[in-house]
């Protein structure tokens, strides 16, 4: 059977690219094997990535900066990293229209919409008012809000329901959805928690962590399990 190479976007921090191993485990479960990438601004390097892996996940991490998508920061803002920010929005766009597949996870969930035209929330507590909360001070496999599906989507069949309980590590959001994406999950304060391709063979977006939970849950599991399948064909 193929073995599957995924790559998982990474963070930085001036000294270090990283990417917390959560995710690797996860993508290793379900018979995957991972490649950590990170940012460059050459060209020819993005096209060898781009053809030598199966799918993507974009991962979690700090704030978008938002000059890049036409807006000045506000006080809720957090931290940015700017070579980060320039090769995920660029390049998950490239990414998208390859037609392979895209797993994007809680910051991933909110640059794949804003590379595609879509908008985001800055900062949920100061722009959404009542609103829950969604920075959980908690274990980072305790559920703490519930999130419901919509009815016919690809993550409502995955997840085989309507009604899920998530993590949850945010405090920026998918504000409109980009043309080509759909919302397919939502919290009680009707903050957007999922969005997915309409054509696209698989891409999708949540924004909790799922790489923490697949051990326990089995709504996570097949959420890889369904990503890797895509990234056999």
């Amino acid at each position: 059977m193929k073995i599957p190479l995924i790559g998982i976007t990474c963070g930085e921090d001036g000294l270090n690219f990283y990417v917390r191993n959560f995710y690797i485990k996860a993508i290793e479960a379900v018979g995957g094997a991972a490649l950590l990438i990170p940012p460059t601004a050459r060209q020819s390097i993005r096209e060898k990535y781009l053809k030598c892996i199966d799918g993507l996940i974009l991962s979690g991490g700090v704030d978008v900066n938002p000059l890049l998508f036409g807006e000045e920061p506000i006080l809720g803002m957090g931290e940015i990293t700017p070579e980060r920010d320039a090769f995920e929005l660029s390049w998950s766009r490239e990414f998208f229209f390859s037609g392979k597949p895209i797993l994007a996870v809680c910051r991933g969930c909110q640059v794949l919409n804003l590379s595609l035209g879509g908008t985001i929330f800055q900062d949920i507590k100061s722009q959404m008012v009542p609103a829950l909360k969604h920075d959980q001070e908690a274990p980072r496999e305790c559920l703490t809000h519930s999130v419901n599906l919509v009815p016919g989507t690809r993550l409502s069949q995955i997840m085989s329901g309507d009604h899920i309980q998530v993590n949850s590590f945010h405090h920026q959001a998918v504000k409109t959805p980009a043309p080509g994406l759909q919302v397919s999950a939502v919290a009680a304060d009707h903050v957007v928690e999922g969005i997915e391709g309409e054509e696209h063979s698989f891409a999708l977006g949540v924004q909790w962590h799922p790489e923490c939970l697949w051990r326990q849950d089995i709504g996570s599991y097949r959420l890889f399990q369904a990503f890797i399948q895509s990234c056999r064909r």
